[in-house]
């Protein structure tokens, strides 16, 4: 039997702040970082041998993975990857959730944060939160840098990139982290569970807490829980 453990992030400043984040880089509250901490802690109690860490670029994921790693110490490869990193919310980054619903409108709004395949408003490229701007993307294409995103784009990247990198040491009986974001890891589990766009919709992902799939040889699910302190 293999474990995949999939864990968002602890919660982070604009998470407090009510802002849509995506790829702006913003630190952990001192809340995310004790959330990461319990993260860790029940995984010790769980007491997964891991053989790899995966995490995005973005500060609020490689922090939390460090978090847990410090409580873990298991010395494992860590890939940090920008397919990975949570959605780009285009023209929304940094703006007030709640702001944003008294201008579009509840039920506009729920569409672009939860929807499948509806996109946020556009950046444009002189736009300074476009990600071309940010020196950890200077190697990326032209059209790898996002001005927006819907779940469907972001699944576009993250799915191939699980199958071609962390699917091979699942193949392989090894167990594998994954610390992400909301959006990149309910792609994820769209795809490994196979939810429908409609369900999609109604899957929350809470920050701190592992979520862990137990997989036979052949990958298949056998099961599926959030790790609380009963588990």
């Amino acid at each position: 039997m293999m474990y995949l453990v999939l864990v968002r992030h602890g919660e982070s400043v604009w998470n407090q702040e009510n802002r849509f984040t995506g790829w702006t880089d913003v630190a952990l509250t001192e809340k995310g970082r004790e959330e990461a901490k319990k993260a860790g802690l029940l995984l010790k109690k769980k007491n997964i041998p891991f053989n790899v860490y995966y995490t995005s670029v973005l500060k609020r994921a490689i922090d939390t993975l460090d978090i847990i790693e410090d409580i873990l110490q298991q010395g494992c490869p860590t890939y940090q990857d920008w397919h990975l990193n949570e959605r780009h919310y285009g023209a929304l980054q940094g703006l007030n959730k709640d702001e944003t619903r008294k201008k579009y409108g509840d039920e506009q709004v729920h569409l672009w944060r939860r929807s499948y395949d509806v996109q946020p408003p556009c950046l444009t490229i002189d736009d300074e939160r476009y990600p071309g701007n940010d020196m950890k993307y200077k190697d990326l294409k032209k059209e790898e840098l996002p001005l927006t995103e819907c779940l469907k784009d972001t699944m576009e990247r993250t799915v191939p990139y699980y199958k071609e990198n962390i699917e091979k040491h699942l193949k392989k009986g090894q167990n594998v982290l994954v610390v992400a974001h909301g959006n990149s890891l309910r792609s994820i589990r769209m795809y490994l569970e196979n939810i429908s766009e409609k369900d999609i919709m109604q899957l929350e992902i809470p920050t701190g807490i592992p979520f862990v799939y137990e997989m036979d040889e052949n990958l298949n699910i056998e099961k599926q829980y959030y790790l609380e302190k009963d588990n």
